[in-house]
This record gives structure tokens, C-alpha cells and sequence, in this order.
């Protein structure tokens, strides 16, 4: 099988892509399939870049055991529609941005994350921050449910 590469995308890059993308990196490192799968995090601004994730994004995954600190916020840039196999938008307003940025030629990589989740029926990750205290354990859960269905999906155990 040959290396997937996977884009996760949000507004800013400091609350749910980075979310996404520390969930399946510690993921695809425990199932083994590092030389399969691949990821990585970019927002659609570049309001944060260079900073790290939300400090209470950062907490709702230690409690779970993943770590987030290492990660930094980027923008998403032109050529990442032909770096990644899949860039997926982790609600309809990036998913929007993401399809109308993007070349035709690419435009099939170009995905709803929510797609892949497997017990959540909601198309979007909300936004945390107007999720009230929970907000984060929230965005958490349906996280780690949509990357264990991508990862199931890509051909992972």
C-alpha cells in the first residue's frame, strides 16, 4: 500500500484540525501504519500561524492521552491540494472555501471529514468555542469516532 497522505482544515488551525490531526497521528502510530497514512493540520487564515492549539484543546486530549503541544497552527496553501490525497474540511463553510481554492483536477480530494465518522450523524464538528464548558470533550468525541473510520477506511485495522 502506498503512503496516503491527509489534510485535516478549520478556520484558524488551533482547535479542531489540530485536534483531528493529533487523534490520528498517536492513532496511526499505534495501529503501526506509519508508512500508510500520514497527516497533517492547516486553518484557512493565517491568524494563528505559528502558535499552538487552544490551551483547552490542548487539555480535553491529555485527559485522553493524546498530546497536542507539539503541533503548530499554518495556513493552508495552494499546494496542498496536490500534496494531499485527501484535505478535509471539518465543517461546510471550510468545505466551501476549500472547493472553490482548489483545482479542478484535485477537486475530488476534497472532503467532508464528518463523512468518515461512524456513530455521529452530524455533518460539521462545531465550532468549541460556543460549546460551552464541554465544548472541546465534544469536538473530541466526534473526532476520534470520524479518524477511526477514516483510518478504517484507508484500509487501517
Amino acid at each position: 500500500m502506498s503512503l496516503r497522505r491527509v489534510l485535516f482544515v478549520c478556520t484558524g488551525n488551533i482547535c479542531r484540525s489540530p485536534t483531528a490531526d493529533g487523534v490520528a497521528r498517536q492513532m496511526i502510530v499505534r495501529l503501526g501504519l506509519e508508512r500508510e497514512i500520514a497527516v497533517d493540520s492547516a486553518g484557512t487564515t493565517g491568524y494563528h500561524a505559528g502558535e499552538r492549539p487552544d490551551p483547552r484543546a490542548c487539555a480535553a486530549a491529555q485527559k485522553r492521552g493524546y498530546d497536542l503541544r507539539k503541533l503548530r497552527a499554518r495556513r493552508l496553501e495552494d499546494r496542498d491540494f496536490e500534496r494531499f490525497d485527501l484535505l478535509l474540511a471539518m465543517d461546510e463553510e471550510h468545505l466551501a472555501i476549500m472547493q472553490r481554492k482548489c483545482p479542478p483536477e484535485h477537486r475530488h480530494k476534497v472532503q467532508r471529514f464528518m463523512d468518515f465518522a461512524r456513530r455521529f450523524d452530524a455533518r460539521e464538528v462545531p465550532d468549541p468555542y460556543y460549546g460551552g464548558e464541554r465544548g472541546f470533550d465534544v469536538v473530541l468525541d466526534m473526532v476520534e469516532d470520524a479518524v477511526g473510520g477514516l483510518i478504517e477506511r484507508l484500509g487501517g485495522r
